[in-house]
């Protein structure tokens, strides 16, 4: 076999990437609602599907195939991908796609509890092939954001190794704009049942997240010593996160808590993903510590201002996406003894060069992602109904429930039809209505008014 160690690396690291959307799943599935636990799984399982697809059809080539205006790649460049067998182009797609994979699952997040499944289907590809696509062409594709690029030959070159534009900021904006459209979930700040489900899940999720994101981060290193570099920082930047988050936990809450240290380390890691090749271990470890605090503030930010971003997907993601990328304006390494960041006497170029990418980011984001939304919700309808949410929308959008408390788990497909249930396992079979109006009187009885 000809192969080299460069194409095992990546390989191996496109595997690791992949396995970070389950990862994502588990993640959000422990904190949403056990009636809703199911669906979060889906909505990531479902994004590697139809992405897989959309990424051998025309995804790939419209982020390197030839420019179009220097905005996206020619779609048609290598359709269906046939003309990259027999190269290591391939290696390269596999890798490529488990970014597009895991970005479009993030905003899910956002809209956990109240979302049609089948709308969510018809908005992952638009999204990766209208938002996703062009801001992967425009900072590593060769487009106006990459070297030489039109914003970059004018404002200096972004730094943004492993997505902190492409993956984090994007979907934290487009997160937003869901959970605006969409609209608060019933009992929102009022229904404590609304609190995460099994912290085991989301202790597992965050695990598995973290041991995917040193594939993520590090998979297109293109030395040892780089290799090396990514790493360090991929372990220390969430580890000085989750203390930090744990320690604002306690002084603002009283408490650190389990949820606050698997949150913590997600923050870690988001904010490490720009700049995971660009800074010294200690500034990764300054930069866990300032991320974590942040973003335990930032995801209070949602009742402040009245907008429910379900699972913390923009406080998290679009917060800690903003430090990081914005950190490299003061601690980005020189090269070649040039450039850098402030604190390495590079000037502010290379921090304008962070703020207008962030910019462009959060402009193509936000005015597609509402575009697309709004088409959606304005036609099929983007929100499932009042009655449809308080049964659960494990069980309105699959027929199934994630648990069966005293009985045998549930499905609308029955493997074992020859079982009689008991009576206990049989009470989750009542009608969506009838279990509405159950929970529809609790909800008035926790709260009158």
């Amino acid at each position: 076999m000809n192969i080299t160690a460069e194409n095992v690396w990546v390989m191996v690291s496109a595997a690791l990437a992949l396995l970070m959307t389950p990862a994502l799943g588990l993640f959000y599935s422990g904190m949403t609602r056990a009636k809703a636990s199911l669906n979060m799984i889906m909505m990531s399982f479902i994004s590697a599907g139809i992405v897989g697809a959309v990424w051998i059809l025309w995804g790939y080539s419209m982020i390197s195939g030839k420019s179009v205006l220097g905005i996206f790649g020619n779609p048609f460049s290598s359709f269906g991908s046939a003309d990259l067998v027999g190269s290591t182009d391939l290696i390269k797609l596999g890798f490529s796609a488990t970014f597009a994979i895991v970005t479009v699952a993030l905003i899910s997040g956002a809209i956990a509890d109240r979302a049609k499944f089948t709308s969510w289907v018809i908005f992952v590809p638009i999204w990766i092939t209208l938002v996703y696509c062009p801001l992967a062409f425009m900072v590593w594709g060769g487009g106006l954001l990459s070297p030489g690029g039109a914003i970059s030959s004018v404002f200096g070159q972004v730094i943004d190794f492993a997505g902190g534009t492409v993956v984090e900021i994007s979907s934290g904006a487009a997160a937003f704009v869901l959970a605006l459209i969409l609209g608060k979930r019933h009992g929102f700040g009022k229904d404590p049942n609304h609190r995460p489900h099994n912290l085991p899940f989301i202790m597992l999720g965050a695990g598995l997240l973290w041991f995917g994101w040193f594939g993520f981060n590090a998979g297109a290193a293109t030395t040892a010593a780089q290799a090396g570099l990514i790493w360090v920082n991929t372990l220390v930047a969430p580890a000085g996160a989750m203390l930090s988050w744990l320690l604002t936990e306690k002084i603002r809450h009283g408490h650190p808590t389990s949820l606050g240290a698997a949150s913590g380390v997600v923050a870690g890691l988001v904010a490490i993903t720009p700049a995971c090749a660009n800074i010294a271990p200690s500034a990764a470890l300054g930069l866990g510590l300032l991320a974590g605090a942040a973003c335990a503030v930032f995801v209070d930010l949602k009742h402040k201002f009245g907008f429910d971003d379900s699972l913390d997907v923009v406080g998290v993601h679009l917060g800690g996406g903003l430090v990081g990328t914005l950190a490299l304006g003061f601690v980005a390494l020189p090269v070649n003894g040039k450039g850098g960041g402030l604190f390495y006497g590079g000037g502010l170029q290379q921090l304008v060069a962070q703020i207008v990418a962030i910019l462009v980011t959060l402009a193509v984001s936000g005015i597609m992602t509402a575009i697309i939304a709004l088409v959606i919700h304005k036609t099929v309808g983007f929100r499932v109904s009042h009655e449809a949410e308080l049964a659960g929308v494990d069980l309105s959008e699959h027929a199934e429930t994630a648990y069966e408390f005293g009985g045998m788990a549930r499905s609308h497909f029955n493997a074992l039809p020859h079982v009689h249930l008991p009576v206990a396992a049989a009470a989750v079979r009542v009608p969506a209505q009838a279990a509405a109006a159950v929970e529809l009187q609790r909800e008035k009885q926790a709260d009158p008014a």
